[in-house]
């Protein structure tokens, strides 16, 4: 039951980040494409009839949802940038006090970012507080503080029991690209098509 819900929300969290940064990309562009044919005498007519000034508040809104459940993500597979240099020469014992304690660190932060944005929320809800384009209210946009921070204070406790039990922490490969196996790769050609290796009738 529990890895089931697990799974649905890893889901939920990658279609609502999908979901929302190519709605921006969608928005931003249109809004782009208005501006320039704004410029053009023959379209003036027409783009006089559309009122974009929304757009770019709309499209900022949506990135920052957007950033927020993105590092809940980045959290959840291992993309964060970290630098563990100091940290891999150490013994495993006490490599093992120093990473938990670092993730124990970032359950800390996590969880009073979003507990003092849930604080903002729920006093900025009780305002007359709108956006300034789209007059929208703007406890629904501040939202994404408490619910992208707490998510994100509950990935890192999913890793630091996953590190825990296992002793192992998400990492991507940057190298990996999905679907092709390593042994699918002609590695001289690729160099070759780069133009990092020459190719074999040229040597």
């Amino acid at each position: 039951m529990l890895r089931t819900l697990g799974r649905l929300l890893d889901h939920l969290e990658e279609w609502l980040i999908a979901i929302l940064l190519a709605a921006a990309t969608l928005v931003i562009f249109a809004a782009v494409v208005h501006r320039f044919a704004s410029g053009m005498p023959a379209l003036q007519p027409y783009t006089q009839q559309i009122n974009m000034s929304w757009a770019q508040e709309l499209g900022i809104f949506m990135i920052i949802w957007v950033a927020k459940f993105g590092a809940a993500y980045g959290v959840r597979v291992g993309t964060h940038v970290g630098v563990d240099v100091l940290v891999n020469r150490l013994s495993p014992p006490y490599r093992r006090i120093l990473i938990s304690i670092g993730l124990l660190g970032g359950v800390l932060f996590t969880g009073v970012i979003g507990t003092l944005g849930a604080n903002y929320v729920w006093q900025i809800g009780h305002t007359d507080q709108t956006s300034e384009e789209m007059e929208l209210p703007m406890w629904p946009i501040y939202l994404c503080i408490p619910l992208g921070s707490y998510l994100m204070c509950f990935r890192f406790l999913q890793v630091l029991w996953s590190y825990l039990r296992h002793g192992t922490l998400p990492h991507r490969d940057h190298g990996h690209i999905e679907g092709v196996a390593a042994s699918d790769l002609d590695l001289d050609a690729v160099e070759a098509q780069a133009g990092l290796k020459p190719k074999a009738d040229e040597e």
